[in-house]
């Protein structure tokens, strides 16, 4: 666990945008020995490369720490059309341009059907789900999400242009800052509001929104549909991790339990007396046990 007054949260050791083959740049940065162990981090809704974790764990452990901002966000350009496939041949690209082969990779909250994504289209060797989203359109959630989440997904299924315009009209950086505090447990609180992290994480959500709101509102109607993969075919080495008293509407209505019991690679991890904050109160954890499983022979 990481009893560290600021969670870890240090600046960036590199930053850069690296240009795909249809002439659009995405953005990244790094954290840790640039010829340390690739870990590719799909940070949570709305908030860009700027917002790492587990500062002081990747130095020690070696890890390359390399967070990317999707199409649309912060200083990545847009691909108004793209889908969570699209999103994997963008970071196929970006591995063999910035040579991150091979990559583990870690996806939290929002980010996490993204950090999916890349397992399934084959890129990592393994992957971290930390408070993750999971797939909430999905039939087995019909009856056991809040009203207001089951009217978003209902919705997006419905008319995906009219949810991404409304997604659009509500989101912006102190919106999305209103409702992580909104929603969230005292536990979390207590980091999120701790003055240099909320900095940092108040930067990170306005970098987001640089180009206005519409990568954002791309990547929630992605997130609130169906996935165009299946998490049962997944066979490299899942690990979810959620915090018993994690209360977002929008993370696992079941903290990982449907997940765990459709991924045949999956290990859930429910950890007591923490929240959705998991990633940056037990980053060191989390980091070694998914670079551990990616350097694991299969």
């Amino acid at each position: 666990m990481n009893s560290g007054k600021n969670h870890d949260v240090t600046e960036p050791a590199r930053l850069g945008t690296t240009r795909l083959p249809d002439g659009r740049r995405l953005a990244w940065a790094e954290w840790g020995p640039p010829d340390g162990t690739a870990v590719l981090f799909c940070p949570g809704a709305a908030t860009s490369r700027w917002l790492g974790f587990g500062g002081d764990a990747v130095e020690a452990a070696g890890i390359r720490l390399v967070s990317v901002d999707r199409p649309g966000l912060g200083d990545s350009d847009p691909d108004p059309g793209r889908t969570l496939v699209s999103w994997a041949e963008d970071v196929r690209h970006l591995a063999e341009a910035r040579e991150l082969w091979p990559l583990a990779t870690v996806g939290f909250s929002q980010g996490a059907p993204f950090a999916l994504a890349l397992a399934a289209g084959g890129l990592v060797r393994a992957v971290a789900v930390v408070s993750g989203s999971d797939e909430l359109a999905h039939p087995r959630f019909a009856r056991t999400l809040e009203p207001p989440i089951r009217a978003m997904v209902d919705t997006t299924a419905d008319d995906p242009d009219g949810a991404a315009a409304s997604f659009a009209d509500f989101g912006s950086a102190d919106a999305l800052w209103d409702v992580v505090i909104g929603t969230s447990h005292a536990l979390d609180r207590a980091v999120y509001t701790d003055p240099v992290f909320e900095r940092a994480f108040r930067r990170a959500l306005r970098e987001a929104f640089a180009q206005g709101p519409a990568g954002y509102a791309r990547d929630t109607v992605l997130a609130m549909s169906r996935w165009p993969f299946d998490p049962a075919r997944i066979t490299v080495p899942v690990h979810l991790w959620y915090g018993e008293y994690d209360t977002s509407p929008v993370h696992s209505p079941d903290q990982g339990g449907s997940l765990a019991r459709v991924m045949p690679g999956a290990t859930r991890y429910l950890i007591p007396d923490a929240a959705g904050s998991l990633l940056w109160t037990h980053a060191e954890e989390i980091l070694t046990t998914l670079v551990a499983a990616a350097k694991s022979p299969r």
